[in-house]
């Protein structure tokens, strides 16, 4: 046993004790990120809202501190963690149909747009609910969490640019086959490795929303940041399932108010959020190349994410064309 595998197995041990002892009226709440990042900032909130309206106190748990991604996942399903925020770029292994985040150029840029649809999609509020419930969880909401850049070593205008290029993604089989479309060669690594990996150069690239490539200082061991407008961050909060059923109706009302309170306030805190971010990035590192995609370089892109597409079908069958249909009927509403 690892040191920190030890550590984590007494923190675990730790809680499950405390969940007996204190019936759940401490509740606790794991995530992928630091506090003061987009999901701590939900989940902040969200806090607040729960205990200013309950008798109930929430426990955050912020990235690394029980681990990687996986490990607060397995710790929700298992009950020992109460709510759990995670990216469908780690839950698509799990629930093959939440990759459908991953289709480049889906998502629409802009953002008022982007807002309709994540408070409005029959996708996400009816169909994907099903899916996560038959893997013991609960989901509350999604969100989105900012568009997605590329921080690479050298330029990048096309495909060919990518060429050769290690480019890091999430442990997604779908986001491994939009990097291959895209000309990389696209290598899973958990989130703790990446920044060693680009400073010794085992890998030459990544992708993250603007804010986070800041607040993680992932500029400092990479030199360009490329906006292909290809995709935004999505994030989900779910609740162990069988927590969540058991609670009286009181409790799961306050709950769905503090998720809808937490909803709108990070919309909200975002909205000059990777603006403020990029400037941040430019002061820090002058030296950083800033690209733009134009609409003609990004044409390549855009033709590679119809061979994704249709990866994401043959993976996921019926029930994933259902909901791409959906979401894709979603998104011309929040386009009207």
């Amino acid at each position: 046993m690892t040191i920190r595998t030890a550590i984590v197995a007494g923190t675990v041990a730790t809680m499950t004790l405390g969940l007996s002892a204190a019936h759940a009226d401490t509740w606790r709440y794991a995530f992928e990120e630091a506090l003061e990042e987009v999901q701590g900032k939900f989940a902040q909130k969200f806090k607040a809202e729960v205990e200013a309206n309950s008798d109930h106190t929430i426990q955050l748990f912020p990235y690394g501190t029980l681990g990687e991604s996986a490990d607060i996942m397995e710790q929700a399903q298992a009950g020992i963690l109460q709510f759990v925020d995670q990216s469908p770029g780690f839950t698509g292994s799990l629930i093959p149909e939440a990759q459908v985040f991953f289709v480049p150029y889906l998502l629409p840029g802009d953002t008022e747009q982007l807002n309709s649809f994540f408070r409005n999609s029959v996708a996400l509020n009816e169909m994907f609910p099903e899916l996560y419930a038959a893997q013991g969880l609960e989901l509350l909401t999604m969100f989105p969490e900012g568009e997605v850049a590329m921080t690479t070593k050298k330029p990048v205008h096309s495909p060919e640019d990518l060429d050769e290029v290690k480019f890091r993604v999430m442990t997604n089989p779908l986001l491994v086959e939009s990097y291959k479309a895209f000309g990389a060669t696209p290598t899973p690594l958990p989130w703790g490795e990446v920044y060693g990996a680009l400073q010794t150069n085992i890998i030459q690239g990544q992708e993250n929303p603007t804010s986070f490539i800041e607040s993680t200082k992932l500029y400092e061991v990479t030199d360009v940041i490329i906006y292909a407008g290809h995709n935004n961050f999505t994030t989900a909060l779910m609740a162990n399932k069988d927590f969540y059923d058991a609670l009286p109706e009181a409790d799961q009302q306050v709950i769905e108010n503090a998720t809808d309170a937490a909803f709108e306030y990070i919309l909200a805190y975002q909205k000059d959020l990777e603006s403020v971010a990029l400037e941040a990035i430019k002061k820090a590192k002058p030296e950083m190349e800033v690209i733009v995609l134009t609409e003609e370089e990004r044409a390549p892109f855009k033709a590679a994410a119809g061979t994704v597409e249709e990866t994401f079908i043959e993976m996921t069958g019926d029930s994933g064309k259902k909901i791409l249909e959906q979401m894709k009927a979603d998104l011309a509403a929040a386009a009207e």
